[in-house]
């Protein structure tokens, strides 16, 4: 009865902080990203444009002057979709003149050219998608059957469902980090003075580590899982 408690809540208590550490890393990237946004948020570009402008100039002469612009609610909240083809950019980013605005702006567009040329890690990633939200939700239901139940072959089953959420963020890096490398790409040939790309810069860095983090956590978090499952089965013998 000792071995068992001992075995089972080393295991746990092993998860648990594994967990703890990648909700300190998710926390430590928004802190980092928020600073980088409220501090470059507040430094006008020097040709006074908006997102809007750019985001429509960078759209325009790369051949997307079919991709229509929204402004939608919430801060960050800015995003391609490339379904119907269109760029989301919020309020701040939409109108602002900062930065921060132009090169999230940049970022986003980033995305709608990834789009254009057939980028290959953007079209893997659209595709599996579906794939993997459904075996993630799947995944965790055989877990909780198979802990449930003490079948271990169904929880281990899960555990490999769920990892595929873990591929879906290992390929988001790349599209991130392209995205970013050809906003600032566009930003330091037209738009950006030195001092102004270097800010833009820093912005989009701090951005991309919570891609970075986010797979990290995810990573820590299916970790997590392995030791329960490993635990449970351990509790058994």
């Amino acid at each position: 009865m000792f071995n068992y408690y001992y075995y089972t809540n080393s295991y746990y208590m092993l998860g648990n902080i594994l967990v703890l550490v990648g909700v300190a890393l998710m926390a430590l990237a928004q802190m980092k990203v928020s600073s980088a946004y409220n501090k470059y948020s507040k430094v006008q570009n020097s040709r006074h444009l908006t997102g809007y402008d750019v985001a429509r100039e960078i759209l325009d002469q790369h051949g997307l002057s079919s991709v229509q612009i929204f402004e939608v609610q919430g801060r960050l909240s800015d995003h391609y979709n490339p379904s119907n083809q269109t760029l989301h950019l919020s309020r701040d980013i939409y109108h602002g003149t900062s930065i921060a605005s132009l090169a999230v702006a940049a970022h986003e567009c980033g995305h709608a050219l990834q789009h254009q040329e057939g980028y290959r890690p953007l079209t893997f990633r659209n595709a599996i998608v579906p794939v993997c939200n459904f075996s993630y939700n799947l995944g965790w239901v055989a877990i909780m059957i198979g802990l449930f139940m003490g079948r271990t072959s169904i929880a281990w089953t899960g555990v490999l469902l769920t990892s595929l959420m873990l591929l879906f963020q290992i390929v988001t890096l790349p599209v991130e980090f392209d995205a970013s490398s050809r906003a600032l790409s566009i930003l330091n040939d037209r738009y950006l003075v030195q001092d102004e790309y270097f800010g833009a810069k820093k912005m989009l860095t701090a951005a991309a580590l919570t891609y970075v983090a986010g797979m990290l956590s995810t990573l820590l978090s299916l970790l997590r899982i392995v030791l329960v499952v490993l635990g449970n089965d351990r509790g058994r013998d």
